[in-house]
This record gives C-alpha cells, sequence and structure tokens, in this order.
C-alpha cells in the first residue's frame, strides 16, 4: 500500500508571527489561496491514485488552526465529505504549538482528524528567541499534551542550524519530541531565502548558515534519537520545487535535493563505524594478548594484514549505506585496514541497523 498526502498549501494564512527563517510562500511555491483550489487539488491527485493507495488530506504551509474559524471549518468540511465517501482515509495539518486549544481540541474531534504536525523547531528557548518563534518550549509540551489527551496523533518538526542553536541543542529537541509522546517527526536543516529577516542576519554577518556536511551530521545525529525512540521521521529537507533553488529566492544554506539521502547514508556510515570499532577491538585486545603487547587496538595493524569485510543491512538501503558516490565505502577503506567491503541485504534487520562481519 503506498501513502499519498494530498498538499494544501495555505502560505502564512493565521499566522500573525513572522519568524526570522520563514518565508511560506517561498517554501511552498503557493502565493494565494482559494478554497475553491482545494478541491480541484484533490481531484487532480486522487485522479492517479490507485483504488488501495492510503489518502490523506494534508494541510500544510501555515498555521492551520489559527486562520479564520469559518475557512478553517469550511475546508475541513471538504476533507471530511471526501472521508466520508471513502476516497481519503483521513485529514491531518500543521500549526503552531500556541495554536492549540481548548475550543481548537473540541473542532478538531468534530472530523477524521489522523496526525496533527506541531512547529516546533526547537525546545531550548533562548533559540526559540533569537528566532522571534513567539511561543516557548513550554507551549510545545502543552500542546503536544492536549494533542495526545485528546486522541491524536502528533508529529514534532524541528529545524537544524537556527541562530543561536547548537548540535546539543538540537539533539536535546529531538530527544524531547520523543519523550513528549510524538509518533512522528520531520527534520529540516535551516536555509536563507530572500524576504525574510534571516537573510538580512546573514548578509550583515549577524547569522551563518552552516554547510553542507556540518547540517548533514547534525541531522543525522537528530535522526539517531528519533530512530532508536521508535518515531518515525517522514522527511528530512524541504520538499523539492523549483523556486527552493532560484536565483531569485535562494539565498545560503545547505539546500541540496537530495539533503535527506545525505542524511540517512550519514547515519549508516555511523552505525558502521561504531559497529567497525567494536569489532576491531575485540579482535585487537585478542591480538594483543596472544602477543603480550597490549597496545594492539585493531587486528591486522599489528602485522598491516588488511581484511574484508560484509555489511549487512535492511532491504533496499545498499544505496544508502554505500553513500553518494560510494563516499561511506571509501571512508571505511581509509580509515579502517580493510581491503574490501561486501554490501548485502538481510531482510531481518530493519531500520537502520546494520551487521558487521569480518572475512
Amino acid at each position: 500500500m503506498r501513502h499519498i498526502n494530498i498538499p494544501i498549501f495555505i502560505p502564512h494564512m493565521g499566522c500573525p508571527n513572522q519568524c526570522v527563517f520563514c518565508n511560506q510562500r517561498t517554501i511552498s511555491g503557493a502565493c494565494f489561496f482559494e478554497r475553491s483550489d482545494a478541491g480541484a487539488t484533490v481531484e487532480r491527485v486522487l485522479s492517479t491514485a490507485a483504488e488501495d493507495d492510503d489518502v490523506e488530506i494534508a494541510f500544510f504551509g501555515g498555521s492551520f488552526t489559527g486562520i479564520e474559524r469559518s475557512l478553517m471549518t469550511g475546508l475541513l468540511d471538504d476533507a471530511e465529505r471526501y472521508v466520508a465517501l471513502g476516497r481519503v482515509r483521513g485529514i491531518r495539518m500543521s500549526t503552531r504549538p500556541d495554536y492549540i486549544d481548548g475550543e481548537i481540541i473540541e473542532i478538531l474531534k468534530k472530523y477524521t482528524v489522523t496526525q496533527v504536525e506541531l512547529g516546533i523547531q526547537s525546545m531550548s528557548d533562548r533559540v526559540l528567541g533569537l528566532c522571534r518563534r513567539g511561543h516557548t518550549a513550554e507551549d510545545s509540551r502543552r500542546a503536544v499534551a492536549m494533542l495526545r489527551d485528546a486522541g491524536f496523533e502528533v508529529a514534532g518538526q524541528m529545524m537544524i542550524g537556527l541562530p543561536g542553536s547548537s548540535a546539543e541543542d538540537e539533539v536535546m529537541t529531538a530527544r524531547e519530541i520523543c519523550s513528549m509522546g510524538c509518533s512522528a517527526s520531520r527534520i529540516y536543516p535551516t536555509v536563507v531565502f530572500k524576504d525574510t529577516e534571516l537573510c538580512r542576519m546573514c548578509r550583515e554577518g549577524e547569522y551563518e548558515p552552516l554547510g553542507l556536511d556540518e547540517a548533514v551530521e547534525r541531522s543525522a545525529d537528530a535522526l539517531d534519537v528519533f530512530e532508536r525512540s521508535g518515531v518515525r521521521c517522514l522527511r528530512v529537507g524541504l520538499c523539492e520545487s523549483e523556486n527552493l533553488h532560484s536565483e531569485e529566492t535562494y539565498v545560503a544554506g545547505p539546500n541540496h535535493s537530495a539533503v535527506g539521502e545525505l542524511v540517512m547514508s550519514r547515519l549508516f556510515y555511523k552505525r558502521i563505524k561504531k559497529e567497525i570499532d567494536a569489532l576491531f577491538s575485540v579482535e585487537g585486545r585478542v591480538l594483543g594478548e596472544r602477543s603480550g603487547d597490549n597496545s594492539v587496538e585493531r587486528s591486522g595493524e599489528r602485522s598491516g594484514e588488511k581484511r574484508d569485510i560484509e555489511i549487512q543491512c535492511p532491504r533496499g538501503s545498499v544505496s544508502k549505506v554505500v553513500g553518494n558516490k560510494k563516499q561511506n565505502k571509501c571512508k571505511i577503506l581509509r580509515e579502517y585496514p580493510v581491503k574490501r567491503i561486501k554490501v548485502v541485504e538481510n531482510p531481518r534487520l530493519l531500520g537502520y541497523n546494520i551487521k558487521v562481519i569480518c572475512k
């Protein structure tokens, strides 16, 4: 079964705040919104969907629960009709933590809302303040608790490389998203777009965006937290659209077309490296004990002998394990006494779990 989100973008509607990084018209590719356009979008996507596809209508791009009430309930009514007809399974939306309250909860409970995505971005109040986010970490905790108590699934969105944010802040944010009970997540490396405060800050030297490699490394650390906690990461990086790379919109930052693949590949590399370190350390200690030299740490280092290794990975993960342009394999060959690397699928492995065997 294939899952399909039918995205209805509502740029900036319902959001009086202007976070330093935000230009939803650029990110979504939408400048205007008409309610009638939503129905046309749904019909267009449904016309290409298979009968057994798992389809949801998703209101993205703005703070959905902050828009004018009659428009919000009207859009929900329109979406619910597709649910009643059996053409879609449910409705999801993105919004801000401070736009969740008792009234909103009661409205959402009238509809087949499957998941609410919260733009948490950071659980550091210092970072939220520097970003002019307009809410606190406690607002995020409260919103998640209210939604979960009402029976909704919650996805927590976070950003990497925000002003004032450190790698430690981001790992902490990922851990809190998990501990609050979110069932899913998204990771967005910060990209600088025109017509944002962050653009001015960048040009005046007040903010320096992350380079691609650092953004990938820090995103992989956050992804590792989600993976180990069983919180599904729905996406890493912004959805691709032509305007994201246009000179008229993009200014700076890790806006790579395959940043998600790079992050997943980096996480596999970190897991593989840990396994190889443990494997060679054990073999090296045995070798050292036999030779009377406790300084030997890796098997093969003493004699200069190189070993062959086999890396077993989950189905469909071989290309991510090998890395873009074989980057992971090349790094392992440089860093360890390894002669050849064979990567094979093991259907019993799931997620980012791997197994390394020394030949």
